[in-house]
């Protein structure tokens, strides 16, 4: 994955918090309330929306960076090929530059900006606190996608993906997804029927993977306002290799695996590997938003 060395980044886009203390945030139901809270927010919908909650226990904010750095580090795309928070910057200015033109142009839906933010440890939101824990997500309250960029690491290390530049960029394509979602009320079809193999909440998750997709086809050919060109350059079978496998990685049936030696479809959120890595597929080979129809088949 290669970014267009003289490409502006937008820093306008993404608040940077890392580094600000943010005191004692719960995470509540002990261990069960935290595997709850993982299950929903992981590369997924906000806690409220699936029913969860916030309480009891607390985290301490690491502060080990100053605020607002890449703010003062991320200026053009050669700065996204060589940092981790810039590159997440310069992904979040693609999605943005992609979806400004082909919401409404699809839909007729105006596409109302989002907003990117990095923090370490803790943070408050109009969805309630939340915490490192329960990974990266999006709150539709304040049309913003969280990313504790620690996350990264645990995807390699706890949820066994191989990691790399694109494995990032499918993370946060699959968060404004969920921002296209919240745009178009498609969130709102899930938000009673919360678990099961073919519950909203699985097709709600697996059209954000397919819309991920679908950003992911148009990327290289996306120009930016500012240059005329598109940011990113370059996405090679390597890089898409990346998406997949981290995709693979968060399936429920992969994670309950890890975590109880079992499987049990009815408690699916997300969907399972197969299916994320599939619907990321749909999305990438056809580039196509009507194909990310998840709530018309029979199973998705």
């Amino acid at each position: 994955m290669q970014f267009d060395d003289q490409g502006d980044l937008d820093t306008s886009q993404v608040d940077d918090r890392r580094g600000i203390p943010g005191g004692k945030v719960a995470i509540g139901g002990g261990a069960v309330g935290l595997i709850a809270v993982l299950f929903a927010v992981i590369l997924g919908v906000d806690p409220q929306l699936l029913g969860l909650s916030s309480g009891g226990g607390s985290a301490s904010s690491p502060g080990v960076r100053t605020a607002g750095e890449a703010q003062q580090a991320c200026k053009t795309g050669a700065d996204a090929n060589k940092r981790q928070d810039c590159r997440i910057v310069a992904v979040t200015n693609s999605l943005q530059d992609f979806w400004r033109t082909e919401l409404p142009r699809r839909t007729s839906i105006p596409y109302r900006s989002a907003e990117t933010v990095l923090f370490t440890g803790q943070v408050s939101t109009a969805c309630g606190p939340a915490t490192s824990a329960v990974g990266p997500f999006y709150c539709p309250g304040d049309r913003k996608a969280y990313f504790d960029l620690g996350f990264f690491n645990e995807l390699s290390s706890r949820f066994g993906a191989k990691g790399g530049p694109f494995a990032e960029s499918y993370v946060v394509a699959h968060e404004y997804g969920h921002h296209i979602q919240n745009l178009t009320g498609a969130m709102q079809k899930a938000a009673g029927d919360r678990q099961g193999a073919n519950s909203g909440s699985v097709r709600l998750e697996l059209q954000a993977d397919c819309y991920a997709g679908v950003w992911a086809h148009h990327a290289t050919t996306t120009p930016q306002p500012s240059t005329g060109r598109p940011l990113i350059a370059s996405l090679t079978d390597q890089d898409i290799a990346q998406g997949l496998d981290a995709a693979a990685a968060v399936g429920d049936d992969r994670i309950q695996q890890q975590a109880t030696g079992r499987i049990n479809p009815e408690a699916w959120t997300h969907g399972s590997s197969e299916q994320r890595k599939a619907w990321f597929t749909t999305g990438y080979r056809g580039g196509d938003l009507a194909q990310c129809d998840t709530f018309s088949v029979a199973k998705p």
